[in-house]
């Protein structure tokens, strides 16, 4: 068992939500790697000084969030992160267990394939130090990121997002997730109403939560998110602005088709509502066209560098219309003072030599890989989304309950993450799991994942357990 304490200062929020941001970030970090052992209930308390129902309802948000699972008798372990390479890390397999057996496999993450980055990494390094700039991209940089590294990104969002945007345009941020809290806190104050996807993704839930945002659900279909509903929402609720992942929805990998697109655009627009469109997996879908070429002047365009070529260089970016920029920019002198230069000279000399279009096709190539995979195991009727995606929606036939199978997975090696991490407010998750495909480190532990799932799927007994 760890001896994990969290770092709760400067955290607003609910104390329990505090607590389970401040896993979050530590897990997102790597302090507490996957199969680490946390404190118990009680011990924690202890340590933190809060009562023990606050840390029982800590862990409970972080298994919504499909950071945590508990096993009786065991204890509560981490599941967010990556499965790290051999050895397993220290407190995994728990106690009773041996590791003769097959490692986990991790799917809760959607994350990118990193084989050609981590080659070329190093190189990038060495170079950057010979060139005599190394000195300028460890100080204080401009609040949105050096006019070199801006014209960067804009290039390469216009080239492998089709995104029409210049060097002003481009405003850069500490990967998507602080892209997001930038073009909020742009555009909306505590207490606003933000409308989202009924399923979206996890980072969207606890920033709308910490911020004091409030996130509305509106209905979706096959296409994404539902017109009508759309137009009733903004008609009732007066939001500031709408979030979408029209391009490979998270978690539902369904692209939104072009004519629903313009529907979306018209209704915000006729509303005065800000369209906040994150394209993070937009590269993936050539033939998708933005929904900010379609309407500039009110879209906040969220993207980064974290599934396409390295999540740990943590690059995003907002493209902003004109009026909203200098808002944008007093965001992000807020939220971060700017943006860090190093990792962006990095993105931009690979955007520039043509190493990020490399690594591009590679990621490409592998994502659509394992979803033919995926689909060449799991049965047919269960698989959900695009086949581009890195991730994949498997809805689960009858008689399976979400949380009985994510148990059944996991008695069986696999970690998942259940539609309920997902869901809006109040609504209703359907009995579904996300399945993050690239995660496992090779075809092979990729397709003894899915061959675990879709036994799991073949076991109708056990998911009666829980309502006999």
């Amino acid at each position: 068992m760890t001896n994990w304490t969290p770092n709760l200062e400067g955290r607003p929020g609910p104390l329990y939500r505090v607590i389970a941001d401040a896993l979050a970030d530590d897990i997102s970090d790597g302090v507490l790697p996957v199969g680490s052992r946390l404190p118990t209930h009680r011990d924690l308390a202890f340590r933190l000084g809060v009562t023990v129902g606050t840390v029982t309802r800590a862990y409970t948000e972080a298994e919504k969030r499909g950071l945590i699972g508990g096993e009786v008798g065991r204890g509560t372990f981490v599941q967010g992160q990556r499965a790290p390479a051999t050895p397993l890390p220290l407190g995994w397999p728990p106690a009773g267990e041996t590791s003769a057996g097959p490692a986990i496999v991790n799917m809760t993450t959607v994350h990118p394939e990193h084989a050609v980055a981590v080659q070329t990494f190093g190189q990038t390094l060495m170079a950057i130090a010979a060139s005599g700039h190394a000195a300028s991209l460890i100080g204080y940089g401009p609040h949105a990121g050096l006019p070199d590294h801006r014209a960067a990104a804009a290039s390469w969002l216009e080239r492998q997002h089709r995104v029409k945007a210049t060097a002003d345009s481009v405003l850069l941020t500490t990967g998507a997730q602080n892209a997001l809290a930038v073009a909020l806190a742009a555009v909306a104050r505590p207490g606003d109403v933000i409308l989202a996807e009924r399923l979206t993704n996890i980072g969207t839930k606890a920033l709308a939560a910490t911020q004091g945002y409030h996130l509305e659900g509106v209905a979706i279909d096959e296409h994404g998110l539902v017109p009508d509903a759309f137009d009733s929402a903004c008609r009732r609720l007066g939001p500031k602005a709408v979030y979408l992942v029209p391009t490979l929805q998270n978690p539902t990998a369904v692209v939104m088709p072009a004519a629903r697109r313009r529907e979306i655009v018209e209704i915000a627009r006729r509303y005065g509502v800000i369209v906040i469109e994150d394209d993070v997996f937009g590269f993936m879908v050539p033939d998708a066209v933005p929904m900010q070429t379609m309407a500039p002047d009110i879209t906040l365009y969220v993207s980064s560098v974290s599934k396409s070529l390295a999540a740990g260089l943590r690059l995003g970016f907002v493209v902003a219309p004109p009026e909203l920029r200098s808002r944008v920019e007093t965001a992000i002198r807020a939220l971060q003072y700017s943006a860090p230069a190093l990792p962006a000279e990095v993105a931009a000399r690979w955007i520039q030599d043509g190493t990020a279009d490399r690594i591009v096709a590679t990621q490409r190539e592998e994502d659509l890989a394992r979803q033919r995979l995926a689909r060449s195991i799991l049965p047919a009727e269960t698989v959900y989304g695009h086949p581009a995606a890195q991730h994949l929606w498997l809805v689960l036939p009858e008689p399976w309950r979400r949380e009985d199978f994510i148990g059944e997975a996991r008695r069986r090696g696999v970690i998942v993450t259940g539609a309920d991490s997902f869901a809006v407010g109040r609504a209703s998750a359907p009995h579904a799991v996300r399945v993050g495909l690239c995660m496992p480190r090779s075809r092979d532990e990729a397709a003894r994942g899915l061959r675990a799932l879709a036994d799991a799927i073949d076991a109708p007994a056990a998911a009666m357990l829980s309502i006999v």
